[in-house]
C-alpha cells in the first residue's frame, strides 16, 4: 500500500488546521490522505462502584441497566459525530485542492489505533491537544503525549491556525537522528523553496561548527538557502528565542538525540518546547 498522510480528527480547536496542514503536506508529497476519527467510548465512562456501591440490590440492576442504555446512546452520538466532522473534513480538503481524501472510522483507544495503522503511514498530522483536555490549559494531552513516545513516523503536531512553512528551524545536536532529520529536510518535497535554519545549542566549538557546517552544506548542496547559529542556554529558551528574531513557521526536531534535547520528548514530564510552541513542530524518529 501507498504510504499515507494520516490525519487524526476529534471535536477539539485543533480541527480544522489539522486538516489544513494535512492537505498542505498531501499535495507537497503527493501522497494520498486519509482522514480518521477514532471512536472511544470507554474514555469518560463512570466507574461502577461510584454510582452504585451502596445500592439495594435490584436498584442497582435498574442503575445498571439505565447506564448500559446510556452507554449505547452515547456510543451511537459519538459515531454520528464523528462521521460529520469526517465529512467536513473531507469537504475542506476537497476544498484546499486535494483530489480523493479518504475518511475512516474506527473503534478503540486513539493510540493503539494510530499504532496500528502507522505501518501505511508516511506523515501523522495532529492538533496540540485533543477534545477532552482542558482548552485553556498548557499542557498536552496524555494521548498525545504517548503518540510521540510510541509511534515510529514523522508526527507534525499542529497550533490551532494554517501558515504554509516558509521559513523552518531544525534544532540539530549532531546525533543519528538529527543528521537524518537534515538529510530528510534537505530532499523533502514538503520543504521545497524553504528557507531553512539549523541551530545548535551549546558552547561555541569548533566540533559544534563542524557539525552545523556539515548540516549547513548539506541543505545547500540540495539547493536551499540555508543559515543557522550556535547559542548558549536551555534548549526550549534558546529554540523559542530563535524562532521570533528570524519569524520561523514550523520547527523540526528529533525525538532520539544528545541528553538536552532527548528529554524535552522522552523526559518524565510531558514536554516543554511541545507545550509551549505556537508552532507547528515535525517530530522525527
Amino acid at each position: 500500500m501507498t504510504e499515507h498522510v494520516l490525519a487524526a480528527i476529534d471535536g477539539s480547536q485543533f480541527a480544522e488546521s489539522v486538516c489544513d496542514y494535512a492537505a498542505w503536506a498531501s499535495l507537497a508529497m503527493a501522497a494520498p490522505l486519509t482522514f480518521v476519527h477514532v471512536v472511544d467510548n470507554h474514555s469518560d465512562v463512570p466507574s461502577e462502584q461510584n454510582l452504585s456501591g451502596n445500592l439495594r440490590f435490584g436498584a442497582r440492576e435498574q442503575l445498571m441497566q439505565e447506564l448500559s442504555a446510556l452507554d449505547e446512546q452515547r456510543a451511537k452520538v459519538n459515531r454520528e459525530q464523528g462521521k460529520l466532522m469526517l465529512e467536513a473534513a473531507k469537504a475542506r480538503a476537497l476544498e484546499d485542492g486535494v483530489s480523493a481524501p479518504v475518511t475512516r472510522q474506527l473503534n478503540g483507544t486513539l493510540v493503539e489505533t494510530l499504532v496500528e495503522l502507522e505501518k501505511d503511514v508516511r506523515l501523522l498530522v495532529v492538533g496540540k491537544r485533543g477534545e477532552t483536555a482542558h482548552q485553556a490549559s498548557g499542557h498536552l494531552g496524555a494521548n498525545l503525549e504517548r503518540v510521540v513516545r510510541e509511534m515510529h513516523r514523522p508526527i507534525l503536531m499542529v497550533p490551532t491556525t494554517f501558515k504554509r512553512p516558509e521559513k523552518v528551524l531544525m534544532a540539530f545536536d549532531n546525533s543519528k537522528t538529527a543528521r537524518k532529520g537534515v538529510e530528510m529536510l534537505a530532499r523533502s518535497p514538503l520543504f521545497k523553496g524553504a528557507e531553512c535554519h539549523v541551530l545548535i545549542v551549546g558552547a561555541d566549538t569548533a566540533e559544534h561548527r563542524s557539525e552545523q557546517e556539515w548540516a549547513l552544506s548539506t541543505l545547500r548542496e540540495a539547493g536551499h538557502h540555508a543559515e543557522g547559529a550556535i547559542r548558549a542556554g536551555e534548549v526550549d529558551e534558546a529554540l523559542q528565542a530563535y524562532e521570533k528574531e528570524h519569524t520561523i513557521d514550523l520547527l523540526i526536531m528529533g525525538a532520539y538525540g544528545h541528553s538536552r534535547i532527548r528529554h524535552l520528548l522522552v523526559g518524565s514530564t510531558t514536554t516543554t518546547m511541545l507545550r509551549n510552541s505556537e508552532l507547528p513542530v515535525l517530530i522525527l524518529r
